[in-house]
């Protein structure tokens, strides 16, 4: 018996898919696990409370609380932006409320601690240690040891895969070691995988964990229970989450047909630097796995998980649709550019694609090797928008190659197609630490702390973050035709809820 733990905080609009997977593998093995979402239960737990503060929003947030739970669980939440808006923050403000008085601050997105950082080993053995000072310690102190009681696992392991989650889940090990010193435990996920492939790596955790799994954990896990891995792909199950908590007007189904991207090109993706393979499931298994969840589970929305989705399982999807809505990450290739082809997308359920743009200069495009063509760009863009498809464009500042002349041939990039991007993501350029351009660039300390996965660089054009925040505060965000772009972004939620602002939200309650 194995107990798989999600520790908070991430996003909680859908149950963790890593988790899923690794979950499908044992069973399928025949062996017994369950499983823990501490991040939705969590939450929930916090916003039980009364918060002490009796401000006037506060006060407004706690009267509300159950109807804005109802509502953002609701697909006429999402009808109106502003409403939602509301909805949201009187949610998060009660979250942020109930760590009031701590060093801690929380939201719907993010944990951060004035005094400790993810980002320092000593800092994540410090969390360990002093495990009753984390907001979620009343939480998870009932619901671990009631978990153990009853199951009695041989081994407990925590997924961990964003920062905001790093604290949390070592305060949550630290009270595991110490009420139960002799139970396995393992930790894994997407962060640990890169912490363990960053140079140099060293286990500094060893009397806390009895295992730490880079990569995909399905075959150490089954190695555990004596198991070997069988052949073929093993269906993610879900049954074990509480579908129906999650914030979403109906369960959103996570799903990934591979690992590792197809592409694997671009000069600073961590993904490359990390030297992680592509190893697709196959288009023909993927499409008959999803279309099996989605029958066992009636979800509201198919969230592909991929790196980017590869032209093959598009194909796939749209001669096979899943019957229910769907969005994922897609490079931008010739095939988008197809009018006919992003039709039958559409017609396959698509609602929205998160689209790799990254720069609007061919020159910057061409040296980061990511293999796009701004003329196919600009058709593809044209073509979504005529299929009724939503667009999530993500662009990337402060490259290398990118100088202030660049990225204003982005912006002008991003005027030209306003009318064709729903919502964008800025984001300025980090350089991981186990890039082989890391150190032709001069790198110096950026981030403080043993675990940074970034480091800083002497920008070789002088475009260094401060010049890039000032011009994407200053210029490019406030431009007429990009600001009701920006404002459109769902807050906290980002792309995880902006599909449900893509047409589809007013029918989501009668299909439930």
């Amino acid at each position: 018996m194995i107990l798989l733990v999600n520790p908070p905080l991430v996003k909680p609009s859908e149950p963790p898919p890593g988790i899923a997977r690794l979950c499908g593998a044992l069973r399928t093995a025949g062996v017994r696990c369950s499983v823990i979402d501490s991040n939705i239960e969590g939450i929930l737990s916090l916003l039980e409370k009364s918060p002490s503060e009796t401000d006037t929003w506060t006060t407004r947030a706690a009267r509300n609380r159950d109807r804005n739970l109802a509502s953002i669980r609701s697909g006429l939440g999402y009808q109106d932006l502003q409403r939602y808006r509301r909805t949201v923050s009187d949610i998060n403000r009660l979250l942020e409320k109930a760590a009031s008085g701590s060093s801690v601050l929380l939201s719907l997105s993010n944990y951060s601690d004035r005094n400790l950082s993810p980002l320092r080993s000593k800092d994540l053995l410090a969390a360990a240690q002093d495990y009753e000072k984390n907001p979620f310690f009343e939480y998870f102190s009932r619901r671990l040891s009631a978990a153990v009681e009853r199951e009695s696992p041989k081994a407990v392991g925590f997924s961990l895969n964003y920062l905001s989650q790093a604290l949390t889940a070592f305060s949550m090990i630290g009270y595991t070691r110490d009420l139960y010193p002799d139970m396995r435990i393992l930790l894994g996920g997407g962060l640990v995988t890169s912490w363990v492939r960053k140079p140099g790596w060293k286990n500094l955790f060893s009397d806390l964990v009895d295992g730490v799994i880079d990569g995909p954990g399905e075959r150490r896990l089954l190695s555990l229970a004596g198991k070997e891995m069988s052949k073929g792909s093993s269906r993610p199950a879900y049954d074990g989450f509480p579908m129906r908590d999650y914030f979403a007007p109906g369960p959103i189904l996570p799903y990934s047909s591979s690992s590792g991207c197809y592409w694997n090109q671009c000069a600073f993706c961590p993904e490359k630097a990390e030297g992680a393979l592509y190893e697709p499931i196959g288009p023909g298994a993927a499409v008959s796995e999803v279309n099996g969840l989605v029958r066992e589970h009636r979800p509201a929305l198919l969230h592909f998980l991929d790196s980017a989705l590869s032209p093959a399982l598009m194909q796939k999807v749209s001669e096979n649709p899943p019957g229910v809505p769907w969005y994922g990450f897609v490079r931008i290739t010739r095939r988008l550019a197809d009018e006919d082809f992003c039709r039958r997308l559409k017609e396959s359920g698509c609602a929205m694609l998160k689209l790799g743009l990254e720069s609007g200069d061919q020159g910057v495009i061409d040296a980061e090797g990511k293999g796009i063509d701004l003329g196919i760009a600009s058709k593809a863009l044209q073509a979504l928008k005529k299929a009724g498809i939503g667009t999530y464009a993500y662009l990337l500042f402060g490259t290398p190659s990118e100088a202030e002349a660049e990225a204003r041939n982005t912006l002008d990039f991003t005027v030209r197609h306003h009318d064709c991007i729903d919502f964008l993501n800025l984001a300025i350029f980090n350089m991981p630490v186990n890039s082989p351009d890391a150190e032709k660039f001069g790198t110096a300390p950026h981030y403080e702390g043993d675990l940074s996965l970034y480091t800083g660089f002497s920008h070789p054009k002088g475009w260094d973050r401060g010049k890039v925040r000032q011009f994407l505060e200053r210029e490019f965000k406030k431009h007429p035709a990009i600001a009701p772009i920006i404002v459109k972004d769902p807050p906290f939620f980002t792309s995880n809820h902006a599909a449900f602002f893509c047409g589809f939200s007013h029918c989501l309650d009668e299909k439930r």
